[in-house]
Formats: C-alpha cells, sequence, structure tokens
C-alpha cells in the first residue's frame, strides 16, 4: 500500500476522497470531528503545492436533493482552514488551489459503480488519495475505481486508523477487552465472534445481550436490564470488574437507549469507567462517539474511529473494498 506521506506530491493535482458525512442542521455543521481529521491530510497536500479537491457524500439523497448540498461543509472547511474552499456542481468545472466537488451521491453512476463515472472524475486529478475510513466497505464508483485509473495512495487519516486497528487485530497489548453492542445483531455478530478468537474477553450489551445466544468462555453477555433499554446494575459492576483488568479496550455500541436518559445510566458507568482505566483505549460507531462527546469523555480515548460499521467489518476480518483498491491486502 503506497503512504501518502512517502508521495511525491509536488504541485499535481490530488482527488482525495474525504469524511465528510457530517451531521448538519440549518444548513450549519454542528459537529465537525470529521471534517477535522480530514484537514490533516489537506494541510500536508496544500503545503506540498498540490492542488486538493475533496469529494465524498453526506447521507442517502434521492438524486439532487439541496438539503444534502456539501456547501455546509466546504464553509466549515473555510473556517478550520482559514482559506476559501470552492464547491463545484458540475464535474467540468475547473479549480484553483483547494476546491469541494458537490455530494458525490448526487450523480447516480456513483451507487451503481459505473467504471464510466470515475473516469469522468479522474480527469480532475494527477493521482488519487483515499482519506475515507468510514466507507471503505461500501465503496461506491469512485473509490472502486479511481485506484486502476490514477496512482493512488492512502491518505494520513485512513493511515491512522488501519494502523491503530490492525494492531488490535495482529498485537494487542493484553489482556485485551472488546466491547461490542449495539442494536443490530447481524452487523455486529461477526466482529463478536472474530473478536472472540483474538481478545481475552468480550463484553456483549444492548439489544444484543437479548439476542446473543453464543456460549463461549470469554463471552461476558450483560445479565439484567432496565426496561429492557438499558443494562443493568450487576452487568456494570461485572463489566467494570472487566475494564479494570484490560490493557487494551475497543468499543463499539451504546449500552443501551442513550438517547433517553432514564437509559443513560449503563453507557455512562462503562464510558467513565473506560475512560479513567488507564488503557489503551479505542473507540468507534455513531452512537458511541456522539455519546462519549455529549459526556465529555470522548478526548480521554486515545484513538476515535471515524468508521461505525467499516470498524466492525475490519475487526470482523473482512476485505473491505475501498482498502483493496489501494493495495492494502497486498503483503
Amino acid at each position: 500500500m503506497n503512504l501518502l506521506k512517502n508521495a511525491s506530491a509536488s504541485e499535481k493535482r490530488a482527488i482525495v476522497w474525504s469524511d465528510l458525512d457530517v451531521p448538519v442542521e440549518e444548513g450549519k455543521v454542528v459537529d465537525n470531528t470529521r471534517l477535522q481529521v480530514s484537514t490533516q491530510t489537506i494541510k500536508f497536500l496544500l503545503g506540498k503545492g498540490s492542488k486538493v479537491l475533496l469529494i465524498g457524500h453526506l447521507g442517502r439523497p434521492e438524486g439532487r436533493d439541496q438539503d444534502f448540498s456539501l456547501k455546509p461543509v466546504a464553509e466549515e472547511f473555510e473556517k478550520l482552514l482559514s482559506r476559501p474552499v470552492e464547491l463545484l456542481s458540475e464535474i467540468t468545472q475547473p479549480f484553483t488551489d483547494l476546491a469541494l466537488l458537490e455530494n458525490i451521491r448526487f450523480w447516480p453512476e456513483e451507487e451503481e459503480k459505473k467504471e464510466s463515472f470515475a473516469q469522468k472524475i479522474s480527469g480532475l486529478g494527477d493521482f488519487y488519495v483515499n482519506d475515507c475510513f468510514s466507507t471503505s466497505h461500501h465503496a461506491g464508483a469512485t473509490m472502486l475505481f479511481l485506484p486502476k485509473l490514477l496512482p493512488a495512495y492512502c491518505g494520513l487519516a485512513l493511515e491512522k486508523e488501519v494502523t491503530e486497528l490492525a494492531q488490535i487485530l495482529k498485537n494487542p497489548k493484553r489482556p485485551l477487552l472488546a466491547i461490542l453492542a449495539g442494536a443490530k445483531l447481524e452487523t455486529k455478530l461477526p466482529a463478536i465472534l472474530n473478536m472472540s478468537k483474538i481478545a481475552d474477553k468480550v463484553l456483549v450489551a444492548g439489544k444484543l445481550m437479548f439476542e446473543f445466544k453464543e456460549k463461549l468462555p470469554n463471552i461476558v453477555v450483560a445479565s439484567d436490564d432496565v426496561d429492557g433499554a438499558d443494562i443493568g446494575p450487576a452487568s456494570i459492576k461485572r463489566f467494570k470488574e472487566e475494564i479494570a483488568l484490560a490493557a487494551t479496550i475497543v468499543w463499539n455500541g451504546t449500552m443501551g437507549r442513550y438517547e433517553d436518559p432514564r437509559y443513560l445510566e449503563g453507557t455512562k458507568e462503562i464510558a467513565q469507567a473506560v475512560a479513567a482505566s488507564g488503557s489503551y483505549t479505542i473507540v468507534g460507531g455513531g452512537d458511541t462517539v456522539a455519546v462519549l462527546h455529549e459526556l465529555g469523555y470522548l478526548t480521554r480515548f486515545n484513538h476515535v474511529s471515524m468508521g461505525g460499521g467499516a470498524m466492525l467489518e475490519f475487526l470482523a476480518g473482512k476485505r473491505l473494498a475501498g482498502l483493496a483498491t489501494i493495495g492494502y491486502y497486498n503483503g
């Protein structure tokens, strides 16, 4: 896999797949965490004298729905980078130093995975950078085919993501504890089973506690609940005991229906215990990251993964298409 930091990028045009899927309310970005992470690669390229075209998506628009326009994202980048960011509505538009192409999903060919669409985009750049871990498991036309059309590199944010998560799978500091919770068993089960082969202990909570039926010696399933919407005091106590023993903790999924204050306690108690554990900590998943941000614990984690589903698939040992196309699995 070619790393961007080793590339000869001077005075060339870069097409950078960035993580732009941020919450927007009333035309304003309300949480710019993903954009802040993306600025590392942008600043690196601009510092090399490259022109930068950012591509990415916001939500799941049907056609050119302006509610999903990247205009608020361009405005937020201007604040973060203290420089103008052009918003391109069409693929054929020329750009100066830094530009953002409108929501890539405004073009149906992206989701249809048409190589001809990637060919159109490729004319805007001299090389391609994947810097978006969160979409690497659901790659569209650009993520699949741009690496075949242009020299391709792994961006700085993506490099950090895969380095951190690969360490969990290959050589973690032990004891390794995985906390996997949430509502969707079908998305979490492969990660739970794969992590049970790697981790010293796996804690299972959320709605999964009612559906997970596997009996494995190193898996601890929450044993009591509050109205079926949070883990109970006995589970909190047991989970805290396991957290205290761990040297490395990876966490994805909330303990319960955290949006309701009545059922926030489990997530809050576990967050507090993990943050204070002194262990090496990694967290991912949109809901989990959001609630940790609200509770004020997010900055106390060693690595915050921008990928929810991508993180789970990576931990499940699955092959992510967006990583495969830039040579991650080539050894």
